[in-house]
């Protein structure tokens, strides 16, 4: 099994930055994509971005150009730097993994980002 842990949310202005983390243990090894989705009350979970061990990323469309997703050189580490970051942005922001040999993708707990007007 792989848990998952993110950090660095929080309440910033409209325009600001916010990087992400999130720091998978167990059966790192295993991991075959990580991620971050986002979900607001009453929205449905939504792809951010998603990165490869050997660092394929994918953006959706929600927040292309202005997120970048990054690993550390461990393999265990995701970041995400949200740059110009709208009120609309505001959501609850999880980090995925999809391992191998596990029958569900593991999910951390959320970071709430909140963007004031």
């Amino acid at each position: 099994q792989v848990q998952l842990v993110e950090s660095g949310g929080g309440l910033v202005q409209a325009g600001g930055s916010l990087r992400l983390s999130c720091v998978a243990s167990g059966a790192i090894s295993n991991i075959l994509k990580m991620g971050w989705y986002r979900q607001a009350p009453g929205n449905q979970r939504d792809l951010v971005a998603t990165i490869t061990p050997g660092d394929v990323t994918y953006y959706g469309d929600s927040m292309k150009g202005r997120v970048t997703i990054s690993t550390n050189s461990a393999k265990n580490t995701v970041y995400l730097q949200m740059n110009s970051l709208k009120p609309g942005d505001t959501a609850v922001y999880y980090c995925n993994a999809i391992v191998r040999w596990q029958a569900t993708a593991s999910w951390g707990q959320g970071t709430q980002v909140t963007v004031s007007a």
